[in-house]
């Protein structure tokens, strides 16, 4: 099941620095950022081998994260809170605010055959 993580930040009057050195349970392979996003949703799919944590570095969204079990929605609205997606997470981001910046860091490398779109189905 996907959980939050805070990642350590520190701050004094000259702003704040947020460390990811240590705070990303595993080794980071790739990165990518989502922004400039209208009233469309992403994501909608989940990994047969990819974790990834997600960071709101500006603005905010939603996560709607289904495992197997349990529908979750999950705000994403500051940059030292960290959500991770373990690969049975099916997710979908939406909800972002105009300024939003959505910085996502995976365990694996790009592969188009590691991603899994039929969503679970629908539980009680």
């Amino acid at each position: 099941m996907a959980y939050i993580i805070n990642i350590p930040t520190f701050s004094d009057e000259r702003g704040n620095l947020t460390v990811l050195d240590e705070a990303i349970p595993f080794q980071i392979k790739r990165l990518f950022y989502i922004y400039g996003v209208d009233n469309s949703a992403r994501g909608g799919h989940r990994h047969h081998q990819t974790t990834q944590a997600a960071i709101c570095i500006q603005g905010s969204c939603t996560i709607i994260n289904h495992d197997g079990k349990t529908l979750e929605h999950i705000e994403l609205d500051e940059p030292k809170k960290c959500l991770i997606l373990e690969t049975k997470d099916w997710h979908i981001m939406t909800n972002f605010s105009p300024d939003a910046i959505l910085l996502v860091l995976a365990n694996t490398n790009f592969d188009a055959n590691d991603y899994i779109f039929d969503p679970y189905p629908e539980t009680a």
